[in-house]
């Protein structure tokens, strides 16, 4: 079984450093992006609503167009009957058989007041969405052409971005294999409570970057010795001394540099 590789503080603080420059490097790729992917994002679900708006209303229309013949067929219905009743009429033997046709005829003559009625309200209804479809439509057209140039606008993003990232990701996992399993979820707890990410920091000026807080001369000595690990008893970030931030910030340049 082989044996683990055994790290020494130093090569873990600037493992820790480099993973911090790698990670910082992609902050700022995705802050480029920014908010573009969530722009595209909401456009696109807006435009699915339209969508799913306009063809809801359509169906409406069907429905109040269905709606309107079945109206219609109803009023040809009751006049076909008026029709009967008032043939009938002209047959009766009595004023009974007669007040009875006439109260059937009056009842038909009331169902195609209502139908007609119906009829109107139906076309109003439908005059109403046919309005409402056309704005939708504008809607759709206009949110529709603004997708396309924020995809754009992303997609160009990304040519750019895209392969440096990837390259930048697989250098953040090969320096995760160099910390300890603690010791990295420690850097990333850190990182995510920041609001800059930066889990790991130099010192300089007696004080850690970032910070207004000056760290004792013991611990800066304790710092530069690369002995052990150190965090800012302030921000809870893990400190490294300046000679060591510049090497591996040049060492890193040079890596970004290749990409």
């Amino acid at each position: 079984m082989a044996k683990k590789t055994e790290f020494t503080v130093e090569e873990k603080l600037r493992a820790l450093y480099d993973l911090q420059l790698i990670d910082s490097r992609v902050d700022k790729i995705r802050s480029v992006r920014g908010e573009l992917p969530l722009e595209v994002e909401d456009l696109e679900d807006e435009v699915a609503g339209l969508k799913v708006r306009i063809e809801k209303i359509n169906e409406e229309l069907n429905q109040y167009s269905d709606e309107i013949k079945s109206k219609k067929n109803a009023i040809e219905h009751s006049k076909s009957m008026i029709k009967k009743y008032n043939d009938q009429q002209k047959n009766v033997r009595n004023n009974r058989a007669f007040e009875s046709l006439s109260k059937e005829i009056e009842f038909q003559e009331l169902e195609i007041e209502l139908c007609t009625k119906q009829i109107k309200e139906l076309e109003t209804q439908i005059e109403f969405k046919k309005e409402s479809i056309e704005q939708n439509n504008e809607a759709l057209k206009e949110r529709s052409e603004h997708l396309e140039h924020k995809k754009g606008e992303l997609q160009d993003i990304l040519k750019e971005t895209e392969n440096e990232e990837n390259e930048l990701l697989k250098k953040s996992n090969e320096f995760e294999s160099k910390i300890d399993e603690s010791l990295l979820i420690s850097y990333k707890k850190i990182r995510s409570s920041v609001r800059n990410g930066l889990a790991v920091v130099a010192v300089d000026r007696g004080a850690s970057a970032g910070s207004f807080f000056t760290i004792p001369p013991q611990v800066q000595l304790d710092i530069a010795s690369r002995k052990k690990l150190i965090t800012d008893e302030h921000s809870g970030r893990i400190l490294v001394d300046k000679e060591l931030a510049d090497e591996e910030s040049l060492k890193m340049e040079k890596l970004f540099t290749s990409l």
